[in-house]
């Protein structure tokens, strides 16, 4: 059995298929999901959106949330479902539209836009002559990936379908799960779950910063230096195979 006792913080269905996972590895965790999806009204962006995927060069698709209300969206639209051209950051929203029989592309080294958008196959879709891009993701979020691909020439759009908020928890729900289930990490898998893990800490971050924190990639490395954490460790990847493998190789803090 693994030393370590994690803490998951990912959205709640995602956090049940990572900790059954971990649990297969023998890597014990408690989920405190940070992230909630709420799918947004579909007003004129979103129809116009929806009605550019057909002529769309390219389709990024940022997340699972993100795919499944897309492809939810085009069929009550009676939308056709353009079967080539579905680019996602990383494999498991490629699986949600492969089940649907779409070819996808993504990177099989790191989940990030960075990783994205050194695919051959998306620079010569971007390069393409009036090539349009849709990025379908959720409200707000980088701007790397439409500035990126406008530098090659794309016209890109956003067809946003959704908000991520943060579950209301009373105050002291973090550290009384740290310290209850006797954790000695803290697993977020983007930038906006590690700001939510920060916020919801409040007073008590100063003593949570010093328990390791698997982050996916060193962009979010980086935002977990500037606001203080001790141990971070670089898991470059946001999938549950990229987060065992860092587990794997981190050894746990003394009890």
């Amino acid at each position: 059995m693994s030393p370590w006792r994690l803490l998951l913080t990912r959205p709640e269905e995602d956090c049940a298929a990572l900790a059954q996972a971990l649990a297969e590895a023998g890597i014990a965790s408690a989920s405190l999901p940070l992230l909630t999806i709420e799918a947004l009204e579909q007003g004129p962006a979103q129809r116009l959106g929806l009605q550019a995927i057909g002529q769309a060069r390219a389709i990024i698709v940022v997340s699972k949330p993100a795919a499944r209300l897309l492809l939810e969206a085009l069929d009550r639209a009676g939308i056709a479902v353009p079967p080539t051209g579905w680019f996602t950051v990383g494999e498991a929203t490629a699986r949600v539209l492969q089940e649907r029989g779409l070819l996808v592309t993504f990177p099989t080294a790191g989940d990030d836009s960075e990783a994205l958008l050194c695919l051959p196959a998306l620079r010569e879709a971007a390069s393409f002559p009036t090539a349009r891009v849709v990025i379908v993701r959720g409200e707000g979020g980088r701007e790397l990936l439409a500035e990126r691909l406008a530098e090659q020439g794309a016209s890109v759009d956003y067809l946003e379908l959704y908000r991520r908020s943060l579950p209301h928890y009373p105050p002291g729900t973090l550290v009384q799960r740290v310290v209850g289930e006797r954790l000695n990490g803290l697993v977020v898998s983007s930038g906006q779950g590690l700001e939510h893990l920060h916020r919801l800490a409040g007073v008590d971050w100063p003593w949570l910063s010093r328990l390791p924190l698997f982050v996916p990639s060193p962009r979010v490395a980086d935002q977990a230096r500037a606001l203080g954490a001790r141990e971070i460790v670089d898991c470059r990847g946001a999938s549950a195979a990229a987060l065992l493998a860092a587990v794997q190789r981190t050894a746990a803090p003394a009890p």
